[in-house]
C-alpha cells in the first residue's frame, strides 16, 4: 500500500525505540496467482503487491525515517526455510537467514541500528519432547540473538476470517503433545511469542498458566476481530476480549505486545483506506485497545511494535509509530521509556 496522505512531522524524534516485532522475507511474484480469491475480500493482495520483498534494504528504509530505532526483534514468518532435509528442522533456514541480517547490522557498516538483535523462531511444538533438538538447532545457529519460539494458533470456525493464512485447526494450546513440546521452552530460557484471535485467548490463559515458568508474549494485542462473521460486531465483543485480557494480566509470566491492529482482522476503517489515514485516526481507532493493556498489565508489562510490514496495509512505518506516540502522550518520560523500549529490551534480554 502506497501511503497517499500528506507527510506528517516525526513526534518526539529522541525517544528510543526498540520494534519488538517485525518480519523479513522475499515472496515470489507467482504467490499472489496462487491464492484464492477469499484472499480480495481480506485485502491481502494489495498488500502483498508492495511488499513482496521486504529484506534489508526495504526494512532500513522504513527504519531511517525520523523515528530513534535502536534495535528490532524479528519474528518468525515461515521466510527462507531450508529446502532440503527433516520437515522439523525446516525452520532452521529461517534463523540461519535472520541471524545473517542480524550480523550486517551488527558490523556497524549500515549505521547504528542493531536490526534483528534478538530473534524468535519457529519450532513445531506437536513433536513433543523431540522437539528439544530442533531449538537446540535454533541456538547453535544464533546463539545469543536466539530468544523464542513462535508456534500460532490462530484459528476460527468460519475459513473466512482468517483466509490464506488458515493453518491449524481448533485447540492446538490444549493439546497434550503441544504441551509436551512447550514444556521444553523452559529446559533452554526460550519465551513464547503467541499469536491467535481473541475468541481463543481462553486457551492461552490455561496454557500460560499450567506452565508459570515460561514467559508468554501475546502478539497483537489479541487479534480483535472485525471481518467475516464478526464485521460489525468488535465494539460488541470488546468488553469480552478485555475480561481475558485482565486474565491474562493476573498471570505474571505474561507481557502483552501493542500493536497489529493495522492488519485486515480488525477491519478499522483505516484498513486500505484511500487517502490514507492520519495518525491521529489511527491513534483514536486504536487507542481502546491499547489503553486498555496498559491499564490491565501496567507498562512493563507492555510494549508497542511494528508488525512491519504487514501493518502496511494501514500506514506507513513512520505514521504508525507517530500514532503509538499520540496514544502515549499521557505518560510520563519513565512510562514512556518502557513502552517504546524498557520492556522490549528486558522481555527479549537484548545487550544493546
Amino acid at each position: 500500500m502506497t501511503d497517499s496522505a500528506p507527510t506528517e512531522q516525526i513526534l518526539e524524534p529522541d525517544l528510543p525505540i526498540i520494534d519488538p516485532h517485525h518480519h523479513l522475507w522475499d515472496w515470489p511474484v507467482a504467490l499472489l496467482a496462487t491464492l484464492p480469491p477469499l484472499v480480495a475480500k481480506h485485502g491481502f493482495s494489495k498488500v502483498l503487491s508492495g511488499s513482496l520483498r521486504y529484506l534489508l534494504p526495504e526494512f532500513l528504509a522504513d527504519l531511517n525515517t525520523g523515528h530513534n530505532i535502536r534495535a528490532t526483534v524479528f519474528i518468525q514468518c515461515g521466510a527462507m526455510y531450508r529446502a532440503d532435509g527433516p520437515e522439523e528442522f525446516k525452520p532452521i533456514g529461517e534463523t540461519e537467514f535472520v541471524n545473517g541480517i542480524a550480523a550486517m547490522c551488527a558490523s556497524g557498516t549500515y549505521g547504528p541500528i542493531r536490526a534483528c538483535a534478538g530473534i524468535v523462531g519457529h519450532a513445531d511444538l506437536t513433536t513433543g519432547a523431540a522437539v528439544s533438538a530442533v531449538l537446540e538447532a535454533h541456538l547453535k545457529t544464533a546463539g545469543d540473538r536466539f530468544r523464542g519460539i513462535r508456534h500460532s494458533a490462530s484459528y476460527d470456525v468460519d475459513p473466512e476470517v482468517l483466509g490464506p493464512l488458515v493453518r491449524v485447526g481448533p485447540g492446538l494450546y490444549m493439546q497434550k503433545n503441544f504441551r509436551e513440546g512447550y514444556a521444553q521452552l523452559a529446559k533452554f530460557n526460550l519465551s513464547f511469542d503467541a499469536w491467535l484471535l481473541e475468541p481463543q485467548l481462553p486457551e492461552l490463559i490455561d496454557l500460560a498458566r499450567h506452565f508459570p515458568e515460561t514467559p508468554v508474549i501475546l502478539d497483537h494485542v489479541g487479534t480483535p476481530l472485525g471481518v467475516a462473521g464478526y464485521r460489525g460486531r468488535r465494539e460488541e465483543r470488546f468488553s469480552l476480549w478485555r475480561d481475558n485480557i485482565r486474565k491474562l494480566a493476573a498471570l505474571p509470566n505474561v507481557c502483552v505486545k501493542l500493536g497489529g491492529l493495522a492488519m485486515a482482522f480488525c477491519n478499522f476503517p483505516s484498513f486500505l483506506q484511500v487517502p490514507a489515514a492520519s495518525s491521529a485516526q489511527l491513534a483514536s481507532e486504536w487507542r481502546p485497545y491499547i489503553e486498555a493493556c496498559i491499564e490491565a498489565f501496567g507498562v512493563n508489562r507492555c510494549m508497542f511494535e511494528s508488525n512491519f510490514p504487514v501493518d502496511m496495509g494501514s500506514c506507513s512505518y513512520p505514521k504508525l509509530w507517530n500514532a503509538f506516540k499520540v496514544i502515549a502522550g499521557q505518560y510520563s518520560a519513565d512510562e514512556k521509556t518502557a513502552l517504546f523500549s524498557g520492556t522490549a529490551q528486558r522481555v527479549y534480554r537484548l545487550a544493546i
